[in-house]
């Protein structure tokens, strides 16, 4: 498998608060980079350091938080006597280049793939038929162009476990609504501007509802409790209602 190499700079890190380092992994919204966001994480999580707490990949970077305090304990431990002593965040941006500059990306994407049954229009999705009317289409055509997709999660946020799926069809494209629902059940697959996703609980939300999926998208008793990750393909399938109904029976 090819592999491609990326020159990482200091100017590519930025302090985040008091004890976060925002890694800028690309200016654009793409395939591209977000392959490197993946294998940032991916590197990290494999090589991590003392002090390293946790990593969020979005977009277009990563943000890493740590511990001041181990940080700066370790710096002091292995500087030695009478050296000068930097500050945790010089010290977290060391190690990260040191690792960032050993690091090849794949240059294709092996990604998981999860198909998500919906339910589509009716109660579940009230706003399949307004979609339809901005764009001169049917429902059924809404349908035809959103099951047809190929959608990368880019992140994870919002609400515990939403994604955030990129690869939507420009002809389907429609924005959030002008007033907000004060209640978007668990499961329901919305579209908000170019984008599309997926509520795993019942929320607040704008997008555009058209229509919902049986499975538990966030599930806090399993590890992950997210039922999707950053990385992974999406691809949608039409159920029928009763389809659904049936499937919710059966998860109990």
């Amino acid at each position: 498998m090819s592999k491609t190499k990326y020159s990482w700079t200091e100017k590519m890190l930025s302090p985040l608060g008091e004890a976060g380092v925002m890694i800028r992994c690309g200016e654009t919204i793409s395939d591209e980079v977000h392959r490197r966001v993946i294998s940032v994480c991916t590197l990290l999580e494999q090589n991590p350091f003392p002090g390293m707490l946790e990593l969020v990949p979005s977009f277009a970077s990563v943000a890493l938080f740590y511990d001041p305090l181990i940080i700066a304990s370790t710096a002091v431990s292995t500087a030695g006597k009478g050296a000068r002593i930097s500050s945790p965040y010089q010290d977290v941006c060391t190690m990260l280049l040191a690792r960032l500059n050993m690091l090849e990306e794949s240059v294709h994407d092996h990604a998981r793939t999860v198909v998500i049954p919906v339910c589509y229009g009716g109660e579940f999705g009230p706003d399949l038929k307004h979609v339809a009317e901005e764009h001169g289409l049917t429902s059924d055509e809404v349908i035809a162009i959103h099951t047809s997709g190929d959608y990368l999660v880019h992140m994870i946020g919002f609400a515990p476990g939403f994604p955030y799926l990129g690869g939507l069809s420009k002809r389907i494209a429609t924005p959030r609504r002008a007033t907000p629902r004060l209640r978007v059940e668990a499961g329901t697959v919305g579209i908000g501007g170019e984008q599309t996703g997926i509520y795993p609980v019942a929320t607040p939300g704008g997008w555009q509802c058209i229509g919902r999926t049986p499975l538990t998208l966030f599930r806090p008793e399993h590890d992950p409790p997210s039922l999707l990750q950053a990385g992974d393909r999406v691809r949608f399938e039409p159920i029928t209602e009763q389809d659904y109904k049936e499937w919710k029976e059966s998860e109990g």
